[in-house]
C-alpha cells in the first residue's frame, strides 16, 4: 500500500511541475464545445493511465507534451461530429503583447488545422526539431517540411489579408 501512495505522491508532482505544459497545450484546443476544463482532466486522466508504462527514455516535459497533444488531437476528433460552432479565436490564446503584428500572427494561426497548430505551439515554445519529432513522433526531417510548409502557408495568408 505505501508503495502505492509513493506513485500517487510522485505523479502528483510531476502533474504540478508540468500543468503549465498541460494548460498550454489544453488552452491551445479548447474552444465553446470542448472547454478548456474538460481537455484538461482527459488529458490528467491519459497521464494517469499511462504513468505505470512510463520507462524514463525521455524527459517528463516530452512525455507530458506529446500524451497532451495526442488527447487534445483525439478528443476533438472524436468530438467533432457534435461540433455546430466553433469560435476560432478562443483556439490559441490570446497574446499578452498589444502589438498588432503579433496578434495579426495568432489570428493566422488560428485558421490552421489542429497538427499544424500544434507544431506552431511547439516550435513558438522553442522547442528544438528534434524535441518536438520526439513528442510528435514525426521524424527531424518532417518537422522541418511540416514547418517550412507551415511558414510559408502563414505568408501566403497574410499577404492575402493585405
Amino acid at each position: 500500500m505505501k508503495q502505492q501512495q509513493e506513485v500517487d505522491a510522485q505523479f502528483l508532482e510531476m502533474i504540478q511541475q508540468n500543468e503549465g505544459i498541460i494548460f498550454k497545450v489544453t488552452s491551445f484546443y479548447a474552444d465553446r464545445e470542448h472547454p478548456i476544463g474538460d481537455l484538461y482532466q482527459e488529458v490528467v486522466l491519459n497521464l494517469w493511465k499511462a504513468y505505470p508504462s512510463f520507462r524514463g527514455e525521455s524527459k517528463y516535459s516530452t512525455w507530458i507534451y506529446r500524451i497532451a497533444l495526442n488527447t487534445c488531437i483525439s478528443f476533438y476528433r472524436r468530438n467533432k461530429k457534435n461540433v455546430v460552432y466553433v469560435d476560432i479565436s478562443m483556439d490559441m490564446p490570446e497574446p499578452v503583447d498589444n502589438n498588432e503584428e503579433i496578434q495579426e500572427l495568432y489570428r493566422l494561426i488560428n485558421r490552421l488545422g489542429k497538427i499544424e497548430r500544434a507544431l506552431v505551439l511547439l516550435y513558438l515554445d522553442d522547442k528544438s526539431y528534434k524535441e518536438i519529432a520526439d513528442i510528435t513522433g514525426l521524424t527531424v526531417t518532417n518537422v522541418a517540411t511540416k514547418l517550412s510548409r507551415i511558414k510559408e502557408k502563414l505568408k501566403q495568408m497574410s499577404n492575402q489579408q493585405n
